[in-house]
């Protein structure tokens, strides 16, 4: 054996440590400094959402992601709007629009929501609504505004396996953000698959 090969020693495994140490902060500096803020790109999803907003506009909708959460009491508004029947789905032409059609309610039974709202605060709309069976869950709510009509969307998901929702009925509140409407007078339509509920609302 070579005197080279007899005064070759490993390594000691501090210095093997601190080798990992130092690595694994250089790697968690560099990949929060220049780590893009946001979520991740999701190019199928991302592409698609952004094709239907050019859709939408195009077509004349803004549309506004509205809060949709299960209370446990229902919406009480103080004096709520007189509501009216409306025509069952989505109007034709957001209904032509839209790249993804949203899972509707069956029914829309009755609404609690004000019949004015102020821009600088937010705007609740309780109601109460039939499902076609045990099989959905609130996935969401979309707000689609032009001109003078407000059409509010809410949107279901399939549940998975043997998952049933505890009842058909279910009491949903949605919140529109603050400053989301600019002041007008509105119709606003909740739509069911089977049957909608209209109200007149004043923004301020």
């Amino acid at each position: 054996m070579s005197a080279a090969s007899r005064s070759r020693q490993p390594w000691s495994m501090k210095w093997i440590v601190l080798a990992i140490v130092v690595s694994l902060v250089l790697y968690t500096y560099l990949t929060l400094h220049y780590r893009k803020a946001g979520p991740a790109f999701r190019p199928y999803a991302d592409i698609k959402d952004h094709a239907n907003t050019v859709r939408l506009l195009d077509a004349g909708y803004q549309r506004i992601t509205l809060e949709a959460e299960l209370p446990v009491d229902p919406v009480s508004p103080g004096q709520s709007a007189p509501t009216s029947s409306a025509l069952a789905g989505l109007p034709a032409t957001l209904r032509d629009t839209l790249i993804d059609q949203p899972k509707l309610p069956a029914e829309i039974v009755s609404v609690s929501a004000a019949p004015t709202a102020n821009v600088m605060f937010t705007y609740a709309i309780g109601f109460k609504c039939t499902l076609p069976d045990n099989k959905q869950q609130l996935a969401g709510a979309d707000l689609y505004v032009r001109g003078g009509e407000i059409i509010v969307a809410p949107d279901f998901d399939r549940l998975e396996g043997g998952l049933l929702s505890r009842s058909r009925e279910n009491l949903i509140r949605l919140t529109v953000p603050a400053g989301a409407l600019k002041p007008g007078q509105y119709h606003v339509i909740l739509v069911g698959a089977r049957a909608s509920k209209a109200w007149t609302l004043q923004v301020h």
